[in-house]
């Protein structure tokens, strides 16, 4: 585990979450959070990427405590360190879990529809969201409210509106006000920039890097999108078949990435004007109810030894603030050059 300081706000120490089913008397579990350690600091965004099936989405399910079976954690904590006091979300009850969601730990969730009530107009549903937990009078939370939209650049008149009248960038402006309205310490972002076009996609990022500093909240920024973790991002953990397989500050996973996932992850991006075939990275993610022996990535690894498929490899000190899961780290190289990872993060 990273060194604990006092300015962490998150500590969470080897969780472990399965899906955990029975079907016609058949017992199947899936390791979808198998053993992460990892920390979050305050006023921090935290980046985490990998591929789809990766483990993410369980992963920040945990996190946000919105744990539903069959989903259930097996062992570990999970523990918040808010100003209104310490919590471990992962053994929590109820009770103590609503005291503290939207007023200390929010929740941006993917896709605003998915979200916001279709029969139900914004500014209901503001009120079912943060009307208990800021404890304002009527008067003095609807301009708390208006307030917000306008530093999300909306007009007071979303408030009358049903979600279907508004376009793709207003609804996701309006899950993020949902979200920040009780300027929570803590918030969690699910692929906040789905489905929109590239223009809203800034817009948006440019607004959740703007409150988040207004606020001095931690974020954790979840995609698969590594270009959005070069321009987001303080520090970026890499997730893999339900583990951490490397985390360090965002520069070094794009310049000096020191595991051969990260290398490919950072390959992978689309650069104007580039018209170099991308190394491919053959096979596809391992079946999380059967992960392979040792390094559950080593079947698709070009570094792989026997070693790899043996033993399963530490999340090692490999630098400063950096720690990786590779026995062999230090024969990684990164797959782009460096101006092209300058223009990446530029």
């Amino acid at each position: 585990m990273s060194q604990t300081t006092k300015q962490d706000i998150l500590r969470v120490n080897d969780l472990k979450a399965y899906y955990q089913m029975n079907y016609f008397g058949v017992n199947r579990e899936v390791r979808a959070v198998d053993g992460i350690t990892m920390t979050v600091r305050k006023g921090e965004v935290y980046g985490i990427a990998g591929e789809s099936s990766s483990g993410k989405t369980s992963f920040i399910k945990v996190l946000a405590a919105a744990i539903r079976p069959p989903l259930r954690v097996v062992s570990g904590t999970v523990e918040f360190d808010f100003k209104s006091g310490k919590i471990d979300v992962a053994h929590a009850s109820p009770s103590e879990v609503e005291r503290v969601r939207w007023r200390d730990l929010s929740y941006i969730m993917q896709g605003s529809m998915s979200v916001l009530n279709p029969v139900r107009k914004i500014g209901k549903t503001f009120r079912d969201f943060a009307f208990r937990p800021l404890g304002l009078s009527n008067e003095a939370f609807e301009a708390r409210v208006i307030e917000h939209l306008r530093r999300l650049k909306l007009p007071p008149e979303v408030l009358n509106a049903f979600p279907h009248e508004l376009s793709g960038g207003m609804r996701q402006r309006v899950t993020i006000g949902l979200a920040t309205v009780c300027h929570p310490e803590f918030v969690i972002a699910d692929e906040p920039t789905t489905a929109l076009d590239v223009v809203v996609q800034k817009e948006v990022l440019g607004l959740i890097r703007e409150i988040q500093q207004d606020m001095n909240s931690s974020v954790v920024f979840v995609t698969h999108d590594m270009s959005v973790h070069a321009n987001m991002a303080d520090r970026v953990g890499i997730i893999y078949a339900g583990r951490l397989v490397e985390e360090g500050p965002t520069r070094e996973m794009f310049f000096a990435p020191k595991h051969p996932y990260t290398a490919h992850l950072v390959a992978s991006l689309p650069r104007i004007g580039d018209t170099t075939q991308r190394p491919a990275l053959e096979g596809r993610p391992p079946n999380l109810a059967d992960p392979p022996q040792g390094c559950r990535f080593h079947p698709r690894c070009p570094l792989a030894v026997d070693k790899c498929r043996k033993d399963v490899p530490p999340l090692e000190q490999v630098g400063p603030d950096h720690r990786t899961a590779c026995w062999r780290w230090q024969d990684v190289k990164p797959l782009v050059s460096p101006h092209v990872a300058h223009g990446v993060m530029a």
